[in-house]
């Protein structure tokens, strides 16, 4: 089954200037979270969100992109048998997400964010109450019939 990417990340060595930047240049709303990990939110319904936060120490700075699976050890253990390698393991932040990151065989680092290949099914369109009461109220009531009802 196809996975979509669900998230994106920009990794940087300067979180304050990288928010500045972003957030001025796109309009997007950054939400700074622990670690100085700024919540990106676009502001726009189509594409997806992400996050601009610090570079680790060793770490290179970069762009990630997340591809959201259902079982990412699967994924992580298929990723290395076709020659990748595993950079951070199966990790959940608490009340958050569930992630990892492999690279490729080139380097170039993804991420996988547990979560269900099914999109959900749409809510059924609800009707407005007053909407139906106006239909009732210009409906014309039925007249009675004479010698009551026919079996």
């Amino acid at each position: 089954m196809a996975a979509p990417v669900t998230h994106f990340e920009v990794m940087v060595r300067d979180t304050k200037r990288a928010h500045d930047f972003y957030g001025n240049l796109f309009g997007w709303s950054i939400k700074v979270m622990e670690m100085n990990y700024g919540m990106v939110d676009t502001g726009v319904k189509m594409g997806i969100n992400g996050g601009v936060g610090e570079a680790q120490p060793q770490g290179q700075a970069g762009v990630t992109f997340y591809v959201q699976v259902e079982d990412i050890q699967g994924h992580l253990d298929k990723a290395a048998s076709l020659g990748g390698r595993v950079i951070v393991p199966v990790t959940e932040v608490p009340g958050s997400v569930v992630f990892a990151q492999f690279a490729d065989p080139e380097g170039n680092v993804i991420g996988l964010i547990k979560g269900p290949q099914k999109p959900p099914k749409p809510a059924a369109a609800k009707r407005k109450p007053a909407a139906r009461a106006k239909k009732k109220a210009a409906r014309p009531k039925k007249k009675a019939r004479k010698g009551g009802k026919r079996r």
